[in-house]
């Protein structure tokens, strides 16, 4: 018998990569030793190559390591999902084979940024419907304008909407309206906010949670919002939601993922350096996140 898929809701965590200081290569040990602090912390799952995982900058040999290491780590009842776009349809196509090989629940795709002003609105919807009807596990859709430079338009995930094998959406755009008009085009999915920022009034539009890049340093503060919210007490977050959308518009939306590995290490987690031509952040901006974090509440290492 085929054993059920974890439910697709609550805080996941897109968590990074840490790299090997001398070879430059991933490293498992605080690849995992993350996670696991992440899913202790309360997240509901993680995602593997994601924009805040470095995918674009990952060979496949690397893309198939990190997400063995990680399903080891990620207990059957918490959500594992792994970013696949890439830039071809077939490549999409394979890294969702190999995603769902190694144990994912799901598959995160981005649209193809290269060609992007070349797709028109009928290619881009038949790439998504081919990746769709090959994947062999669930596709969640994914809107991130600030890297591809093509937003995914609402009459898209209509056209895609009874798509059997499309379980949902992240929104990443930081529009709140635009998250709006995918929970309208496409109701039934599972509509996840991209944005730390807005998170609490996503779940207000029927987000079913979030998939935040401030939940690595802040993952219990970002969880105590979904957390708030489900059991019912709309004031405590909101207020934890206030907590945490400075820490976002700092780290995540200014500062990007050399921000987010900043902040990991700040609080004690492997963050370590990010990958050329990413460049690490120097003291001045790490001053300036270690004091964002504090102000939020959340611990930060001596």
């Amino acid at each position: 018998m085929t054993q059920a898929r974890p439910p697709l809701a609550g805080v996941l965590v897109p968590v990074t990569t840490p790299f090997d200081r001398v070879t430059g290569n991933p490293a498992p040990i605080p690849l995992r030793e993350n996670a696991r602090a992440c899913l202790a912390a309360g997240a509901a799952g993680v995602v593997a190559a994601g924009s805040t995982g470095e995918a674009s900058l990952l060979d496949e040999t690397e893309f198939r390591q990190i997400v063995e290491w990680l399903r080891d780590v990620v207990p059957p009842e918490r959500a594992f999902v792994v970013g696949t776009g890439r830039e071809s349809t077939r490549g999409v196509v394979e890294a969702c084979r190999v995603a769902a090989e190694h144990g994912a629940d799901a598959v995160l795709v981005r649209a193809p940024a290269y060609y992007g002003s070349s797709l028109s609105a009928q290619a881009l919807t038949e790439h998504f419907r081919r990746v769709a009807d090959a994947s062999p596990v669930p596709v969640l859709l994914y809107n991130i304008p600030k890297y591809t430079h093509l937003a995914l338009a609402d009459h898209l995930l209509a056209a895609l909407a009874d798509h059997e094998n499309v379980a949902g959406a992240k929104d990443s755009s930081g529009d709140l309206k635009n998250f709006a008009a995918y929970a309208a085009a496409a109701p039934r999915w599972a509509h996840f906010m991209g944005s730390g920022v807005h998170l609490y009034a996503a779940l207000e539009l029927g987000a079913v949670g979030g998939i935040l890049a401030v939940a690595n340093p802040a993952t219990a503060l970002a969880c105590s919002v979904w957390d708030a919210w489900t059991a019912g007490d709309r004031a405590a977050a909101g207020a934890a939601q206030e907590r945490l959308a400075p820490i976002n518009k700092l780290v995540v939306g200014e500062l990007g993922v050399p921000g987010v590995k900043a902040a990991l290490d700040a609080v004690g987690r492997a963050g370590g350096p990010v990958r050329p031509p990413l460049v690490d952040l120097g003291a001045s901006d790490r001053a300036r996140i270690a004091a964002a974090l504090r102000a939020g509440g959340v611990p930060v290492a001596d």
